[in-house]
């Protein structure tokens, strides 16, 4: 069975038998992983908890038939530990790990494996509010997979905007001549805060006065929408996730 090493980000686990654990994870350069890690329950384990959900790592791995088999871990970034603290944090990088695992394969793409890493260790850092890292990240990731929302012209029929529309099944935004019915309402300030959402423009995003706080709810309403739609399958974490009522 051939060796392999790589820098992975645990996404979730599940336990197999009395004291194994199947760890399933991005890594940067074979895609998404599943590998069992032997023993791991037991209070002996050389693992720790090294590898639990949002903990980055420097893996060494078997190569199995169905399934790889873990013999080293060494702890890049305990991100778990520190999101654990805070419940909102948390529940944001439960999204972030559940997009992840969805839109990954078991093929290399080390760009959805890097946005990955930096939103969790946004979080844990604090730097945004947890909700609209996690929407940055839905958008981005979206965009690698090839669903890039567009905010500007109409989706369908290319008219130049501003337009004040926006239909997940079409794409983004979209003019009046295009909308599809159920089409939701886009005022100004939404429009730039999905805009910086998507460019990672964070002074279109971290508003400071109320208006700000309306655009942030109404931009987390849309991408949600938008996720849900292109993902096809519910995303469970995510309506555990919603702004601060106080923005």
């Amino acid at each position: 069975m051939p060796l392999y090493r790589d820098d992975a980000v645990v996404l979730h686990t599940h336990d197999l038998g009395e004291a194994d654990r199947i760890i399933t994870m991005l890594t940067r350069g074979r895609g998404r992983v599943a590998a069992v890690a032997k023993g791991v329950r037991r209070t002996t384990s050389r693992f720790g908890a090294r590898l639990e959900p949002f903990t980055v790592v420097d893996l060494q791995c078997y190569e199995g038939r169905s399934l790889d088999t873990v013999t080293q871990a060494v702890t890049l970034a305990p991100y778990g530990a520190w999101l654990a603290r805070d419940y909102h944090r948390y529940t944001a990088g439960a999204v972030i790990l559940e997009t992840a695992e969805r839109l990954s394969a078991p093929t290399p793409n080390p760009a959805l494996y890097r946005l990955t890493v930096a939103a969790i260790g946004s979080l844990a850092r604090g730097e945004h509010d947890p909700v609209a890292t996690a929407d940055a990240y839905l958008l981005r990731a979206l965009a690698l997979s090839g669903w890039a929302p567009s905010f500007g012209d109409c989706a369908r029929c290319g008219r130049p905007g501003p337009h004040h529309l926006f239909a997940s099944s079409a794409g983004g935004i979209v003019c009046e001549a295009c909308a599809p019915r159920g089409s939701l309402e886009v005022d100004r300030r939404t429009l730039g805060t999905l805009v910086g959402l998507l460019s990672g423009v964070w002074t279109l995003v971290d508003g400071t006065v109320p208006e700000d706080g309306r655009a942030r709810r109404r931009a987390h309403e849309i991408v949600a929408g938008y996720t849900q739609h292109h993902l096809e399958r519910r995303v469970r974490s995510l309506p555990h996730v919603a702004p601060d009522d106080r923005s």
